[in-house]
């Protein structure tokens, strides 16, 4: 029984003491994989409904060809800072930005985010909604960064 102990304590110390990292990292990869599709037409699945919603922010503004590529690099720039993890503090603020225009769809175009019962989301809704992980994270690893998460405070 004590070597489960002894594995379970050394668990918990290499999650605590690398669990972070790897959050960051993860989201990192997430916004450089999905910004990366959007710089090639008709190969991201949120291409179409994130022009839409563009558009309709910038109250017809903001052409889809133009857009996509900006979104595409912002993803991207998002992606690397938090994957090498330089100017995180130009990261979070970049990210949460990009996530206010990401879940705007469920309040734009609700009969395409949700179907009957009320608050059962399409797919498409899914896709939107697991955002809240993504922003959860980046709040921790925005935490960490500043000093703010110790062992003592988690």
């Amino acid at each position: 029984m004590n070597q489960v102990f002894q594995f379970e304590k050394k668990a918990y110390q290499w999650m605590s003491t690398n669990g972070i990292p790897l959050l960051r990292i993860s989201i990192g990869i997430v916004f450089f994989w999905f910004g990366i599709q959007k710089f090639f037409p008709g190969l991201s699945s949120a291409e179409e409904l994130a022009s839409r919603t563009i558009e309709v922010m910038s109250f017809g503004l903001i052409q889809q060809q133009v857009s996509m590529p900006v979104l595409a690099a912002w993803e991207v720039l998002i992606g690397l800072m938090f994957i090498f993890r330089f100017w995180m503090r130009f990261a979070l603020p970049l990210l949460l930005v990009q996530m206010v225009g990401t879940v705007m769809p469920l309040f734009l175009f609700p009969a395409e985010t949700f179907v009957p019962p009320p608050l059962v989301p399409t797919l498409i809704g899914q896709y939107i909604i697991k955002n809240i992980v993504i922003v959860t994270g980046a709040m921790v690893v925005g935490a960490h960064y500043k000093g703010l998460i110790n062992q003592k405070t988690v």
